[in-house]
């Protein structure tokens, strides 16, 4: 079998990650690599994402040059969606796999987007599929998997658990994330904003189920420290915000059909005793004819995870590439997607 011919776009944590593995990858060809940054353009890939040496690729920041490149495939991981690039891409024959949220679910796209995108995808015979660690694994992969085994259910919930405490990152924890901030009014606005991904997520499995959602709501809610805390990011005091919830609920009636909680925190030393705070990782539940409770933690010691944590979201990329190419055009999702298989050879 011919090698996929693939082009990597963007070179950030999880895209570097996407791009070692493309590399090394026995069924794959890296022929391009975009970046943004113009410190990174004329640097070879093998440098870019830490190899010992040259992958014999140099990166480029001439988008119009990588979209007239033959090529199968575009792993698609900047920050931010510039839909005319990827229409662009689409139209020129190269299917598309992206760490971005837009394309879960589309039914809920814009409607002058989600045609623009189609259309581009028909032209150059290809396709385009969102997916990642979470969302994408977590809330459509293995919730499909695990539904298989039902015939009734009454509620699908998905948490997520983060214990930020040992990331050296004042600034995100403390600025951006609001860790050690007084309490207050929640961030709607982060809610929000989750809720665009995860919804989407969520709606799709719904909808191959099935399963009619009337509406889809966010909140979220803080708790405070109970206690001073030291964490590697400086001090958290008591009563400042230590942990937080967003929980994403899709709603059919009065019912909670499916639901997302993002549980971020610093410390388990919390007001909220209520709140069931696990280690690093993810809980499935399945609520109905056939209940079942699904946890996954991550046995990696702390000095190792923020190296490992990129390859949650990358590799999944990277694996899905050869189900993408070999999928008919459009926008393809997790359930009507061929199988994603990894080849480990």
């Amino acid at each position: 079998m011919a090698k996929l011919r693939v082009i990597q776009w963007a070179t950030g944590n999880i895209g570097a990650r996407a791009l070692r593995a493309v590399i090394e990858h026995p069924d794959m060809e890296l022929v391009g690599l975009w970046v943004s940054s113009p410190d990174k353009a004329g640097r070879d890939a093998g440098e870019l994402c830490g190899m010992d040496g040259p992958a014999g690729v140099t990166a480029t920041s001439d988008a119009a040059a990588l979209t007239v490149l033959d090529a199968d495939c575009v792993l698609y991981m900047r920050q931010g969606t510039d839909m005319a690039e990827l229409a662009a891409l689409l139209s020129s024959g190269k299917n598309v796999v992206t760490t971005r949220g837009d394309f879960h679910h589309p039914p809920m796209m814009q409607p002058e987007a989600r045609a623009a995108i189609e259309a581009a995808c028909q032209a150059g015979g290809t396709s385009i599929y969102s997916t990642g660690s979470s969302p994408g694994f977590i809330t459509e992969a293995l919730p499909l998997a695990l539904l298989s085994l039902s015939r009734r259910l009454d509620c699908l919930t998905v948490e997520e658990f983060a214990d930020c405490s040992t990331r050296n990152s004042p600034q995100l924890l403390f600025d951006i994330m609001r860790f050690a901030q007084p309490m207050g009014p929640f961030n709607q606005m982060q809610a929000d904003h989750l809720k665009a991904d995860f919804a989407a997520s969520l709606a799709q499995i719904a909808a191959a189920s099935g399963i009619a959602i009337d509406r889809w709501e966010a909140r979220g809610e803080y708790s405070p420290a109970s206690e001073d805390i030291e964490i590697a990011a400086g001090m958290v005091p008591k009563g400042t915000i230590a942990a937080m919830r967003t929980i994403i609920s899709g709603i059919a009636g009065d019912a909670v059909r499916f639901r997302f909680i993002a549980n971020w925190y610093v410390s388990r030393q919390i007001d909220h005793a209520d709140w069931e705070l696990r280690e690093s990782g993810w809980r499935v539940k399945v609520a109905g004819d056939t209940p079942v409770d699904v946890a996954i933690t991550f046995p990696v010691a702390p000095e190792d995870y923020a190296a490992f944590t990129p390859g949650l979201t990358g590799h999944r990329a990277v694996n899905a590439v050869h189900a993408v190419c070999a999928a008919a055009p459009g926008i393809r999702t997790t359930a009507d997607l061929g199988q994603v298989i990894a080849c480990l050879r």
